[in-house]
C-alpha cells in the first residue's frame, strides 16, 4: 500500500515538473501572443474539440461494452462508459499508461465478470487499439510519402520509426500470447527456467503448471471473443474511429484560432506522427515527448505563440481534462460506496 502511494506521489511530481517546464517554454518568448490566441479562440470550435474527445471515449466504450457482453449479458453501456472515463485517470498518472489495464480488469471484476474473462477483455481491447494505432501510423507514413506534406528532420524520422516499431512489436507479442498457444507456453517456460536458475522463482515445475493452466483458460476465453470475426474487426474499426476523432482535435483548434489553410487529412497524418513519438516516452501521459512532437510537426504549418497556444489547449483536452474528469468520477464512486 505504501509502495503504491509512493509511486503515485512520484508520478504526480513528474507530471507537475514536466507540465511546469512545458508551460515555461511555451510562454517565455511569446507570452502576449499565446494569451491573445487563447482568449481569441473561437468558442464553438473549442466545443467541437471537447465533442471530439467525447467521441473518442464513446467509441472506446462501445468496444468495451461489445466485448464484455459475451461474458455478462446484462452489462450496460453506461457501465462501460463510466469505466473508460475512470480509466483515463490511471492512464494519465502511470508511465506508458500501464495503470489503465489493471483498473479495467478490477472494474470488470467488480461488475461481476470473472477475473480471467476480465483479463481477456482488457487485453483484446488493447489489441484492437494497437492494431488501429499502427494501421493509422502506416497510413500516415504512406500519405506523407505520396503527398509530401512536410520534410521532417532526421531525428524526428528516427523517433517516428522507433515509435512505429515499438507499437508493432507490442502487437506481435500480444498476438503470440493470444493466438499461438504452443509458442506462448514455450516462451513462458523459458523465462521461468531462467528465473529459476537465478533463484528468483522457486518450485519451477509447480509455477510452470500454474501458468500453463492460466494460458489454457486464457486461450479459451480469447477463442470466445474471436468466434465472431466480423465483430472483432468491427471493434478495430471502432478503435480506428476513436483515434480519428482524437486526431482531429488539433484541426478544430487550428481553425478556431483563425487559421484557414490547413485540411483535415494533413492534421490526421501529423497527429498520427505525434502519437507515434509520444507512445514510447516513459513519463506519465508522455509529457514532454508529445508536446515536443506537436510543436515539431505542426510547426510546419503554424509558427510562434499561436502554435504554443494551440498545443496547450490540445494537451488540456486530450490529457488533463480526461485525468481530472476521471478523478472526479472515481471520487463520486467512492462516495456512493460509503453511502
Amino acid at each position: 500500500m505504501k509502495r503504491a502511494l509512493n509511486k503515485r506521489i512520484f508520478s504526480g511530481l513528474l507530471i507537475f515538473i514536466f507540465t511546469g517546464l512545458v508551460l515555461y517554454f511555451s510562454l517565455k518568448d511569446d507570452y502576449e501572443v499565446v494569451i491573445d490566441t487563447l482568449l481569441g479562440l473561437n468558442k464553438w470550435w473549442l466545443l467541437i474539440g471537447f465533442f471530439l474527445i467525447g467521441s473518442y471515449w464513446f467509441f472506446k466504450s462501445m468496444v468495451m461494452w461489445i466485448m464484455t457482453h459475451h461474458f455478462k449479458k446484462d452489462y450496460r453501456f453506461r457501465q462501460a462508459a463510466r469505466m473508460i472515463i475512470e480509466t483515463n485517470f490511471f492512464h494519465a498518472v502511470t508511465p506508458f499508461s500501464t495503470g489503465g489495464q489493471p483498473y479495467e480488469i478490477y472494474s470488470l471484476k467488480k461488475a461481476g465478470v470473472k477475473l480471467l474473462d476480465s483479463t481477456n477483455i482488457s487485453i483484446q481491447s488493447f489489441i484492437t487499439y494497437q492494431v488501429a494505432l499502427v494501421f493509422l501510423g502506416i497510413l500516415a507514413i504512406a500519405c506523407n510519402a505520396i503527398f509530401n506534406f512536410y520534410q521532417s528532420s532526421a531525428i524526428l524520422s528516427k523517433l517516428v520509426t522507433i515509435g512505429f516499431i515499438a507499437n508493432f512489436l507490442v502487437i506481435v507479442g500480444l498476438f503470440i500470447l493470444t493466438f499461438e498457444k504452443k509458442l506462448s507456453k514455450k516462451i513462458v517456460n523459458f523465462f521461468i527456467s531462467v528465473l529459476a536458475k537465478l533463484r528468483i522463482v522457486k518450485n519451477k515445475q509447480e509455477k510452470k503448471e500454474k501458468i500453463q493452466n492460466y494460458l489454457n483458460d486464457f486461450h479459451t476465453g480469447a477463442t470466445i471473443l474471436l468466434e465472431n470475426k466480423l465483430e472483432f474487426f468491427g471493434c478495430i474499426l471502432l478503435q480506428f474511429l476513436a483515434l480519428i476523432a482524437e486526431y482531429l482535435i488539433p484541426f478544430a483548434l487550428i481553425i478556431g484560432s483563425g487559421v484557414t489553410y490547413i485540411n483535415p487529412l494533413i492534421v490526421i497524418v501529423t497527429s498520427a506522427y505525434v502519437m507515434l513519438i509520444g507512445s514510447f516516452v516513459p513519463i506519465p501521459g508522455g509529457t514532454g515527448g508529445l508536446e515536443y512532437g506537436f510543436i515539431a510537426f505542426f510547426g510546419n504549418f503554424i509558427k510562434g505563440g499561436s502554435l504554443n497556444a494551440i498545443m496547450l489547449v490540445w494537451r488540456f483536452i486530450t490529457y488533463y481534462f480526461g485525468m481530472i474528469l476521471g478523478a472526479v468520477v472515481l471520487s463520486c464512486r467512492k462516495k456512493e460506496k460509503k453511502a
